[in-house]
């Protein structure tokens, strides 16, 4: 007689799965069971992979779930009153994207991939449900929400007190810091967006963006080869951004917008 009872589930390969994902914190948190772990699986939706410059949100849509950017990357913007775009933000994988529509209920940015991307998608209600019935569950919630406040200071302070040198730096920073974190290479990675957008993010005009990009090539900082980019020597890199005035690393998170 076959067993048709359900399988247990893996947690160890559960972990695996989802080490490098920022649901990593949510899912996995500190002093979670087994089967509260495999009631939140329960909930999150494996959306099939969405082609470059396709909406996962739009400005105004109704706040339903919250997401985590699987593979892939993203940016997130608003619009400006010319009608052109604003953006605020670049995720990676592993990052939770449309935190920021919950007190609204309602999304105040939108987000459109860069790249081929997948994601999880998680229903917040029944993410709250959850939360309440798995305390530890809600304590990670709070944290990264407090995190993300926390990270739009360093934005703001990014934006209004850098020169256009350490911007850039501080961007590159961030990406090596966040990359790192997950696994991947410190010193090389490719760059998603395009010069526009991560002029248009800093608050610098393209050509500046490529100006600095050369630059930083010329005094040895980095190599860059279309759109990979090599960090060759990462301390020079890091004392441009601000570590020495004691700000590296959150000065670096804000610089995507890891914080958005």
């Amino acid at each position: 007689m076959n067993d048709c009872s359900p399988k247990p589930l893996d947690l160890a390969m559960l972990r695996l799965a989802c080490q490098n994902c920022s649901l990593h914190e949510l899912c996995l948190p500190v002093g979670i069971g087994l089967d509260d772990v495999g009631r939140l699986d329960q909930i999150i939706k494996r959306k099939r992979p969405l082609a470059r410059a396709d909406h996962i949100f739009r400005l105004g849509d109704e706040f339903r779930s919250v997401y985590a950017i699987r593979a892939g990357s993203v940016k997130t913007y608003t619009m400006t009153e010319t009608g052109g775009e604003q953006i605020i933000g670049f995720y990676l994988p592993g990052e939770i994207i449309g935190l920021d529509a919950i007190h609204n209920g309602a999304h105040p940015s939108s987000a459109r991939t860069l790249e081929t991307t997948s994601i999880c998608e998680i229903p917040f209600a029944q993410l709250e449900d959850l939360a309440v019935a798995i305390p530890s569950l809600g304590r990670q919630l709070v944290r990264i929400m407090s995190r993300e406040i926390h990270s739009d200071d360093e934005l703001l302070t990014l934006l209004g007190k850098k020169s256009a040198e350490e911007r850039l730096a501080s961007l590159l920073m961030s990406l090596s810091l966040r990359l790192q974190q997950r696994g991947f290479s410190a010193r090389e990675f490719h760059l998603s967006m395009s010069r526009n957008d991560i002029g248009n993010y800093l608050g610098l005009a393209v050509e500046t963006v490529s100006r600095l990009f050369t630059r930083f090539q010329q005094i040895g900082l980095i190599t860059v080869n279309n759109k990979h980019v090599r960090i060759e020597d990462l301390a020079a890199l890091r004392e441009i951004a601000g570590a020495n005035r004691g700000a590296a690393c959150t000065a670096a998170r804000a610089a995507t917008g890891a914080s958005h």
